[in-house]
C-alpha cells in the first residue's frame, strides 16, 4: 500500500481494531476536506480507513462513474458494512449538493443493489427528518406496492422503511402503509 507522509499519518491514527466512530469525526474534522487523501485512504480497502474518506470526500469530485467505482469495491465488506459506508456517503456527501442528490433520486431501478437500497433509504429519511414530506408519496407507496416482493432483501428493507416513515409522518397515507407491512411481513 502506497501511501503520501500526510495520509500514512492520518492512517496510523485509526485504530485497525475497534476506533469509535467519534474519533474518526474529529480527525475529519481536522482535515476538513481533502478528496486525494481520501482516495489514498479507500484504496487500503480497510472499512474504518474507508469511512474517514467519506468524510473528508470533495462531494464536488463525486460522479455515478466514481460512485460506481466506490460501490463496486464496498461489495467485498459484509453486509453490515458496506450498508454502513453508503449511509455514510449518503448523509455526509451525497445529500450535501443538488447534483448528488439528483443521481441519489435516479438510482430507484439501478442495477446496484447498494444503490437501490440508498435510493429508498434517502426518500424514507427525507420524512424522518421532520421537513414537509416531497410530494412523491403516492408515487413511493405505489413503487412500493407494485415491487417489494420482487427485491432484494437489502432493498426491501428500505423500502419497509420508507413505508413505516410516510406512516408515521403522513397520516393520510397510514392505512395504505399499515396494509405493505402486514402483507409483507
Amino acid at each position: 500500500m502506497n501511501l503520501s507522509s500526510e495520509t500514512q499519518n492520518i492512517y496510523s491514527q485509526i485504530d485497525p481494531e475497534s476506533p469509535k466512530l467519534g474519533d474518526l469525526k474529529k480527525i475529519a474534522k481536522d482535515i476538513k476536506t481533502d478528496h486525494s487523501m481520501a482516495m489514498e485512504l479507500w484504496s487500503t480497502g480497510e472499512y474504518f480507513p474507508r469511512l474517514l474518506a467519506v468524510l473528508i470526500m470533495d462531494k464536488k469530485l463525486l460522479t455515478q462513474e466514481l460512485i460506481n467505482t466506490l460501490d463496486e469495491e464496498m461489495q467485498k465488506h459484509s453486509s453490515d458494512e458496506k450498508n454502513r459506508l453508503m449511509e455514510w456517503l449518503m448523509a455526509n456527501q451525497l445529500m450535501k449538493a443538488k447534483s448528488t442528490i439528483a443521481l441519489m433520486n435516479s438510482w430507484v431501478n439501478s442495477p446496484s443493489i447498494l444503490q437501490r437500497r440508498t435510493y429508498w433509504y434517502y426518500q424514507a429519511r427525507l420524512r424522518w427528518t421532520g421537513q414537509t414530506p416531497p410530494e412523491n408519496t403516492p408515487e413511493l407507496l405505489s413503487k412500493i406496492e407494485a415491487g417489494i416482493a420482487e427485491e432484494d432483501p437489502d432493498v426491501q428493507w428500505a423500502m419497509n422503511y420508507t413505508s413505516a416513515w410516510i406512516g408515521v409522518y403522513d397520516e393520510k397515507y397510514r392505512d395504505r402503509c399499515k396494509a405493505i407491512g402486514e402483507k409483507t411481513g
